[in-house]
């Protein structure tokens, strides 16, 4: 029902169109909820109004008793899989720590610190820093266990080749050409942790991701995708770090009928909005 078609949402029935009959007491023929009934009606509304209010006090309450209980968390589910009534509750614990232009850190030692640090890491593993040598090699120290960078580190060189980023229209060293702007960027639209312990935990961020090269005539424009990363991570430094992590499209939407902007509107949105700093 729309807000027009809703007739206390327009102020009552005047303008409607529509005539309101009553009925004598006990009728049942008013479609619109009986006649009224004199001075008790007044009364009902009154209980009615003072037992609403004792039920959104007791709710408040309860959802602050949540986030003070220390077996509610992130961790659980409720039934069919639903997120427990706690789980978005106040820690008292700050997320992360962010620094602009930095990868965030301080992410705390629990479910939701490994959450933060996976939303912070697909966006840092979806940006254009991964496309040159310098940056990427930075990212995955800042990122990764120790024990997997060296290895990491080889096996995306040979993935991210000067000819690998010239397919993409880049230069070579992946910056972009005079007149262009790369677009490569990935937003976490949620998380969720599969498995648990004390220092290990595996979660799933799922997200949207935009990629291209946007400018007059560019062989490929800005796209949009959905994926899901899961990243097996555990707790060592002092901080969350990956230790393996796999990435399968969707879940995806359908798609909508917006129509595509130019290449100039692209980078230049690009360019004005910056990202976030992810926080469970």
């Amino acid at each position: 029902m729309s807000l027009g078609d809703d007739p206390e949402g327009s102020g009552g029935y005047g303008g409607t169109g529509q005539t309101r009959t009553r009925y004598p007491e006990g009728s049942g023929g008013d479609v619109y909820g009986g006649a009224r009934r004199g001075g008790r009606s007044s009364s009902r509304s009154l209980v009615t109004v003072v037992g609403v209010v004792v039920l959104l006090i007791a709710a408040i309450a309860f959802a602050n008793r949540g986030g003070d209980d220390p077996s509610s968390s992130t961790e659980g589910a409720g039934a069919a899989g639903q997120p427990k009534a706690s789980a978005t509750a106040p820690s008292g614990t700050k997320p992360v720590q962010s620094t602009p232009g930095l990868i965030p850190t301080g992410y705390a030692h629990n479910a939701q610190g490994a959450q933060s640090a996976a939303a912070n890491y697909a966006v840092a593993l979806g940006s254009t820093g991964l496309f040159a040598k310098t940056t990427r090699d930075s990212i995955l120290q800042a990122i990764f266990t120790p024990s997997r960078v060296t290895s990491l580190e080889a096996a995306l060189d040979k993935a991210y080749t000067p000819q690998f980023n010239e397919s993409l229209g880049l230069n070579k060293d992946g910056s972009a050409p005079t007149g262009y702007t790369f677009v490569s960027r990935t937003t976490p639209m949620g998380t969720k942790v599969t498995q648990t312990s004390a220092d290990d935990m595996t979660v799933a961020v799922w997200c949207g991701g935009l990629l291209g090269l946007a400018g007059q005539n560019s062989t490929n424009p800005v796209t949009s995708s959905w994926f899901t990363i899961t990243m097996k991570m555990e707790w060592t430094g002092n901080a969350w770090k990956i230790v393996t992590h796999s990435q399968k499209e969707g879940p995806s939407p359908v798609p909508g009928d917006d129509k595509a902007s130019s290449a100039d509107e692209m980078a230049k949105a690009v360019e004005e909005y910056g990202g976030f700093t992810y926080a469970r």
